[in-house]
């Protein structure tokens, strides 16, 4: 018998960074996703041996421990061992060995929200073993925990709950952890034009968004006023961006990207670079309306506003960078699981 799970990689179209600590218990943060067509994978297997079996797949990486106590955090696979620690702490350990494996569609430090989601995932995979009984909430504000708490990881809350709720969701973030999702209903003609105008081009760079992150929150702990004000505008976006959508003004779209894209250099030092600005600047030139780094910034994936046909001239000019377009669907399910 297997246990598998799948959950969504998730596109940030505004409002990215606010839902960071301590911004979003000063000030509350609001962010609008959408969960696309990328998955981080999970599958659990039950095997006679007394010992717990971690791979992840995707960077052939294997480590073997005997069953009797925690999983050393040690810089290896630590997400798929922080989801072991805190779910044998929390139901006890498993009756028999296991072997946990994962895999992930977009490279680590994508921009894509790929270490939540895969916490996600894998949290999926146990659920669907134990039958434990937590709800969507439950299982975003676990992973959360896991990567935040117990495994001391920078970043924001936006990705876990994108991942296990799925679909085009406006965020609320406040102090206390709470979040508020709330699902839009963004007509089917809309999404269409939107997936068909919306390129997603990955750097072939990745970054490190804790060393980002922290640094942003940083700014917003020693008050720097162009900092804060930045972050107020971001979560502005997401209203603008917000109304665009569900009105289908998709042809401001390209406009409210880039105001964010302007905003969002002026939150931390190493959002953006160089390349990614001659990148930026390219794309513009080709017939984007507007654009943004995905995640924390620094490298990984980037998206354009290419309105009519203009992606296709946006594409041919973007391959002298040595990057490549990803191709993706917008997806309206979040975290699966099954036993087969």
């Amino acid at each position: 018998m297997m246990y598998r799970s799948k959950a969504p990689l998730r596109i940030g179209l505004a409002g990215g960074g606010t839902d960071v600590s301590p911004y979003s218990e000063l000030y509350g943060g609001a962010i609008l996703n959408a969960t696309v067509s990328l998955f981080a994978h999970a599958n659990i297997e039950p095997i006679p041996e007394k010992e717990i079996i971690i791979e992840a797949i995707d960077r052939k990486e294997e480590q073997r421990f005997v069953l009797d106590t925690d999983l050393p955090i040690d810089g290896k696979l630590d997400l798929l061992k922080g989801v072991f620690n805190r779910i044998q702490r929390l139901y006890g350990l498993p009756a028999t060995g296991l072997r946990l494996s994962t895999f992930v569609d977009a490279p680590a430090g994508s921009g894509l929200g790929t270490s939540s989601t895969l916490v996600v995932a894998i949290i999926g995979a146990f659920v669907e073993m134990l039958r434990l009984p937590l709800g969507e909430y439950d299982i975003a504000h676990l992973a959360y925990e896991i990567e935040r708490v117990d495994l001391k990881m920078a970043g924001g809350k936006q990705d876990q709950y994108a991942a296990t709720f799925g679909g085009v969701n406006f965020m609320e973030f406040y102090g206390d952890n709470k979040v508020i999702v709330n699902p839009l209903r963004v007509k089917q003609q809309y999404l269409f034009e939107l997936e068909h105008n919306l390129l997603l081009y990955y750097t072939a760079t990745s970054r490190e968004s804790a060393r980002i992150i922290e640094k942003q929150s940083r700014n917003v702990i020693e008050k720097k006023g162009k900092s804060i004000e930045a972050m107020h505008q971001l979560k502005h976006q997401s209203l603008l961006m917000k109304e665009a959508l569900l009105k289908g003004r998709l042809h401001e779209i390209g406009e409210v990207l880039d105001f964010g894209f302007q905003q969002k250099r002026q939150m931390a030092e190493g959002i953006s670079n160089d390349l990614m600005d001659e990148i930026y600047g390219a794309a513009r030139k080709s017939g984007a309306t507007g654009g943004k780094i995905s995640g924390a910034g620094g490298g990984g994936f980037m998206i354009f506003y290419c309105p009519g046909n203009t992606k296709y001239k946006v594409q041919e000019t973007l391959v002298k960078f040595g990057g490549h377009c990803k191709a993706y669907q917008f997806v309206d399910h979040g975290l699966m699981s099954w036993t087969i």
